[in-house]
């Protein structure tokens, strides 16, 4: 494990894997290193054939530290170290509301040169529920509360969209003790996010700046919700291009993502 200090001298713990021109990888909400779902792991062993990638823990998150109080920049400011750390210079793949996160990086940071984004959870008409207006605020108060099975419900149901009951399920998972651990940083990604998860058009000229290639991706068999979305971002990216990756979900196969990430980055 190696790790760099982020602006707020928070600890920032990360894996380097291959070589060649930098990549970083942005988890979404609850995810990090060696945990639940090992597909960030063996994505980075897969391009690491022809690229260094980076697989962070986010703050609050594995081994990373996590200073007070929570702000975006901080999430931001910790990319920033890792592209320092990478060069000077590094390309970005967000996953779910990391790829907000990547987004909202590449807008304020003219060192990242690649955007890849993947099932960027932004809900841009009745496809779905809107997540509630209150939806960090209510994070933050069950945490604070000290109700963290709560606030991991919560998020479960009301922006991953899993129906009550299987939520409820999730509980007798083996990974939720660990889930419950990070609970804290769920509203972490809200505040990216929540404000594109309200059922409305997306602003046209909010990512104006981000004049970098971006691919927006979304998986084959996801909800049309996913695929309106990244139909919707890519059209208010100046340079942005849209793709689909059949017979995948939120839950992307490594193997099929891989090439096409390689093909991005190259080009």
């Amino acid at each position: 494990m190696s790790s760099v200090t982020s602006k707020d001298g928070t600890k920032i713990a990360f894996d380097k894997v291959g070589s060649g021109p930098a990549v970083i990888f942005v988890n979404g909400a609850i995810s990090y290193r060696r945990a639940f779902d090992p597909t960030l792991e063996q994505l980075a062993e897969l391009l690491g054939q022809q690229f260094t990638v980076y697989n962070y823990d986010r703050r609050g998150r594995g081994e990373s530290g996590d200073t007070p109080p929570f702000t975006k920049e901080r999430e931001i400011e910790d990319i920033q170290a890792l592209v320092e750390e990478a060069g000077g210079e590094a390309m970005l793949f967000g996953v779910s509301s990391g790829a907000a996160v990547a987004l909202e990086t590449a807008a304020t940071t003219p060192a990242i040169t690649k955007l890849f984004l993947y099932e960027i959870p932004f809900i841009v008409d009745d496809g779905r529920s809107p997540v509630a207006p209150d939806y960090v605020e209510h994070l933050n108060k069950l945490v604070a509360d000290d109700r963290r099975d709560e606030a991991v419900a919560y998020f479960l149901t009301e922006a991953a969209g899993i129906p009550p009951e299987y939520a409820a399920g999730a509980k007798q998972d083996p990974s939720w003790p660990r889930m419950v651990g990070v609970a804290h940083t769920i509203a972490y990604d809200g505040s990216f996010v929540a404000e594109f998860m309200q059922g409305k058009p997306l602003p046209t000229d909010r990512w104006a700046n981000v004049t970098i290639p971006v691919l927006v991706a979304a998986g084959g068999d996801s909800d049309a919700w996913m695929h309106n979305g990244a139909d919707a971002l890519a059209r208010v990216l100046p340079n942005a291009s849209r793709t689909t990756l059949p017979g995948q979900t939120h839950q992307v196969d490594p193997h099929v993502l891989a090439p096409v990430m390689i093909e991005f980055f190259k080009q």
